[in-house]
């Protein structure tokens, strides 16, 4: 890959979740069909490490179920209790691959992921359980899978508090630019999302005065960057028309200045947000960049 930066591996938990109607999940593991040619395919939390392993990433996660947002607490709760005991497998096969001596990553971290749907008081025992395994980090599952915002933040605001506050803490799957800065504002430290690469590739961009959709006829003939100021390649170089245009055309390009300039947003907005809390100043920079979203070009 060429990129001597660290690395995180999902454990395919999310994906299972995905394909809800080609897997049976059992204490063992997953049974699972393969979505490109039938192939029943298995994985249990001992292969998703011994996978992760072998990619050698610098983080490797949990394998957990994500249960629907939906689904009903008896469900949520049998849910929970079995990704308990699959987190304990995990740490368990982690330290044994750790040390063996052929293993390429002898270092590598292990995160545990709440999950607990949108339930507070399972979410709540759940975090009080894993913290207890002192993991190298942990993460908040299960999340913008269907729930509104609001009850995202309700669950955030819930369980953050009970996550072992010495120790990283990811919101899986978050999101748009307002879901990180109240995410941080939250306590959470890092975040994965692909909303700036997959709308990107539709065409829609971020800024700082909202998101705009580059397909809209207004800019056929605009002749300015995608924002003004902005130090990506996509707005030090080519207009919000000639970016409309190749979109249009289904030109590979297009797609790829969406996605540089949303990556580049995203980044700098971080940055931003380093600076602000390190200044003591966050929550007026919050409520600025918010503001600023709500505004329309």
């Amino acid at each position: 890959m060429n990129w001597d930066k660290p690395i995180l591996t999902d454990s395919g938990g999310f994906q299972v979740f995905s394909l809800a109607g080609l897997r049976k999940i059992k204490e063992e593991g997953v049974y699972f069909h393969s979505h490109v040619d039938g192939r029943k395919i298995f994985m249990g939390p001992e292969e998703s490490m011994q996978i992760q392993s072998n990619l050698a990433s610098t983080i490797a996660m949990a394998f957990d179920e994500c249960p629907s947002s939906v689904a009903d607490r008896d469900y949520v709760r049998k849910s929970v209790d079995r990704t308990t005991r699959w987190l304990k497998r995990c740490k368990t096969e982690m330290a044994r691959l750790n040390s063996l001596p052929d293993t390429i990553n002898p270092n590598q971290m292990l995160f545990g992921i709440n999950q607990g749907a949108v339930y507070e008081d399972i979410r709540i025992e759940h975090a009080q359980q894993i913290a207890e395994l002192d993991l190298d980090g942990y993460a908040v599952g299960g999340l913008a899978v269907g729930e509104s915002h609001e009850e995202m933040y309700r669950i955030l605001d819930a369980v953050v508090p009970y996550l072992p506050q010495n120790k990283p803490t990811y919101l899986m799957g978050v999101g748009t630019p307002a879901n990180i800065l109240e995410g941080v504002d939250r306590g959470i430290d890092f975040f994965d999302c692909v909303y700036p690469s997959r709308n990107g590739r539709h065409g829609h961009v971020y800024t700082n005065h909202g998101k705009l959709n580059l397909f809209n006829a207004k800019y056929e003939l605009d002749d300015s960057p995608i924002e003004d100021g902005c130090q990506c390649p996509a707005c030090r170089h080519y207009s919000r028309a000639y970016i409309r245009h190749l979109l249009k055309a289904k030109e590979m390009l297009g797609m790829r200045l969406c996605v540089l300039h949303n990556l580049y947003f995203y980044n700098h907005m971080m940055e931003e947000i380093r600076e602000a809390i390190e200044k003591g100043e966050y929550k007026r920079y919050k409520a600025k960049k918010l503001a600023g979203f709500e505004e329309t070009t």
